[in-house]
């Protein structure tokens, strides 16, 4: 699949793993570290929805700064502030205040997030983005086999003293990352333009930009009803992320040091679905292998709600549908996504796109730890409910298009 990767979508990806290996080494370990210094449920919530509100305002810039800057320069210099920073401070937090500064400087992000998605897509075919974004969730997949590390680390160490040294390793490689990828990416074609463009432009001329963009989303159905299933995916992941090690850890009695195998267990069963069953899909039926995804992800949820404490072959079976749901549905979602947006206004629609995401997810810390006071299984009722919402969305656009071709 690689070889046929070439430009600026082989340098981003060729780098990705010195992201994505020690990120899926501490990810799950990241609210339980929070958790054991002292912070609480409900604390961990705000400072998610914190997080997630300061990212609204960045997603808003993204899109201007991508093209005033060029998507080269965005990325590195974004990047540098929101993971390299932010994992310094991760690194030597004590408290909850330290937490929420790395969220401050970690949301961010969104500036470099839109650069590094315009300089992947840009100058890459339309018909091959899928099999790019099925390159990035291959590397994540293979990434997720080296989450036991840090299982290992934390029962040699401990959770905390294990975490400092994760995220220090953490920090190293990023940086290390970000000025690589630099040298081995170049300009986009539109980039160079829209740079250009973008010097002689005023404050107005960027927000009518901004309103232009607003008004061809709001002008596609078809688009909006895609965006929605986009917001959707995104509010499971952030309560997830949020709330699944502290599910396991507290609600199901699992071993500190034994949650990193879950991202493992996910990472094999994805792994052989990707080379036994993925290449017998067919693009043309994209929409539904994406609601049978869901489906997958609904069945997840389901298993894992009923598993018993220390029960570990449920929550196995749980993982796996999961990881079936996300390889199925993750990468055609990416690329419908990509292909709807058109390329001269890619910058400005995705830093929209972020913000309609953020101010949709953005309450999620806060609902999560609210609804996870109340009863630990609640988060987890409410990611099936957005997975229900997509799958409607998905049939509704079925049927439009449907109506359309037959019209």
């Amino acid at each position: 699949m690689f070889r046929k990767i070439q430009g600026n979508a082989r340098g981003c990806l060729i780098y990705e793993p010195m992201f994505i290996v020690p990120y899926s080494m501490l990810t799950m370990y990241a609210t339980v570290y929070m958790f054991q210094l002292g912070v609480n449920e409900r604390q961990i919530g705000w400072i998610t929805s914190i997080g997630l509100v300061m990212q609204i305002f960045t997603s808003i810039l993204s899109g201007y700064l991508t093209d005033r800057m060029g998507r080269r320069r965005a990325l590195l210099y974004y990047d540098l502030v929101s993971w390299s920073a932010a994992a310094l401070i991760w690194a030597v937090s004590q408290n909850f205040w330290y937490f929420l500064a790395a969220a401050v400087l970690n949301s961010f992000l969104r500036v470099p997030n839109t650069a590094w998605y315009c300089l992947l897509v840009e100058d890459t075919h339309e018909s091959d983005r899928s099999q790019v974004f099925r390159i990035l969730q291959l590397i994540g997949v293979i990434g997720g086999l080296f989450a036991p590390l840090g299982g290992l680390l934390v029962n040699h160490f401990t959770l905390v003293p294990a975490m400092r040294i994760l995220y220090v390793m953490f920090f190293i490689s990023l940086t290390i990352m970000f000025f690589a990828r630099n040298f081995a990416t170049h300009e986009t074609e539109i980039g160079i333009r829209k740079r250009s463009e973008s010097s002689t432009l005023q404050v107005k001329d960027t927000l009518r930009a901004y309103a232009g963009a607003v008004k061809a989303i709001l002008a596609k159905r078809a688009l909006l009803i895609i965006f929605g299933v986009y917001i959707c995916s995104n509010f499971q992941v952030t309560m997830q992320n949020a709330y699944l090690s502290i599910y396991l850890v507290e609600a199901l009695n699992m071993n500190d040091a034994l949650i990193s195998i879950f991202p493992a267990i996910s990472s094999v069963a994805m792994l052989v679905l990707m080379f036994l069953v993925v290449p017998r899909l067919q693009e043309n039926r994209a929409y539904r292998y994406m609601i049978g995804g869901f489906l997958l992800m609904i069945l997840s949820k389901v298993v894992l709600i009923a598993a018993a404490p220390g029960q570990i072959s449920l929550i196995i079976v749980s993982t796996m549908l999961a990881a079936a749901g996300s390889i199925i549905s993750s990468p055609y979602l990416e690329a419908v996504v990509a292909n709807s947006i058109d390329d001269d206004q890619r910058a400005n629609m995705f830093s929209i796109l972020q913000v309609l995401v953020l101010l949709c997810i953005s309450p999620t810390g806060v609902i999560g730890g609210w609804t996870y006071t109340i009863d630990p299984r609640l988060p987890f009722i409410l990611m099936i409910l957005t997975s229900m919402a997509s799958i409607v969305l998905m049939l509704v656009l079925m049927r439009s298009k449907s109506v359309a071709a037959s019209s």
